[in-house]
């Protein structure tokens, strides 16, 4: 067996953030009733809430903006879109986002089922994921993937984001693994892809939205299923 060590990343990979995120904003856009201050189209505030959400993100990624700024920004960025300057309402938001994303249970399909699959081939699995420490446990216990992971490698809890290689050289040693027996997958070209590449790892492209990818990654499938012809 070439690879011992399989790194996955969470969201958009595993964890089906997009429908995750809209089952939470559509809760959220009703419950703070944002109708009355003005935002009356749902498609529209979800539309522009997950354009800001990656630029932030891109922004955060570089290090030009703190994790706070992006939590609440997105939401007042959003807002002022439909021409409102509330940081009350945008700050109200984030708070009932953050507690609420992390309880969605949406995964891409396949998901319990390839992870039983690799763990009954005795792969080791962990995750490298941007998102945030205690958010992501979080979606890892309410989704019921917790016990597949042996180690949860966090931008937080490696003072580290992908793309940088800090981040995968911080989860080989925390794992014990060597290059050569690791392999990250993941949904994000630059951050998982790029970044894996640059640390030496080999990278499988998880290509759900069928993109046609800026390089050749070692692997590329196009759903959670295929990876029964790789592992």
């Amino acid at each position: 067996m070439m690879y011992k060590h399989l790194f996955f990343d969470l969201d958009h990979t595993l964890w089906d953030f997009e429908l995750n995120a809209k089952q939470t904003l559509q809760e959220l856009h009703v419950t703070l009733n944002l109708t009355a201050h003005g935002v009356d189209n749902f498609d529209a505030f979800y539309e522009r809430y997950m354009y800001h959400n990656t630029r932030l993100w891109e922004r955060y990624r570089k290090g030009f903006i703190k994790r706070d700024d992006l939590r609440w920004k997105r939401m007042w960025n959003t807002l002022l879109d439909f021409k409102i300057g509330n940081e009350k309402l945008a700050r109200s938001m984030d708070a009932f986002f953050l507690d609420k994303l992390p309880a969605r249970t949406l995964l891409f399909p396949h998901a319990i089922e390839i992870l039983e699959y690799l763990r009954g081939k005795d792969y080791a699995l962990h995750l490298i994921t941007n998102g945030f420490e205690t958010v992501q446990h979080s979606k890892l216990r309410h989704s019921g993937l917790t016990g597949f992971f042996e180690e949860v490698i966090t931008s937080e809890g490696s003072n580290s984001l992908k793309p940088h290689k800090q981040i995968f050289e911080y989860a080989l040693r925390k794992t014990g693994a060597a290059q050569k027996e690791s392999i990250m997958l993941g949904d994000d070209i630059e951050a998982d892809i790029v970044g894996a590449k640059n640390a030496g790892i080999d990278q499988v492209y998880v290509n759900h939205k069928h993109i046609t990818p800026p390089l050749q990654p070692t692997y590329t499938v196009y759903s959670l299923k295929e990876l029964e012809n790789i592992f």
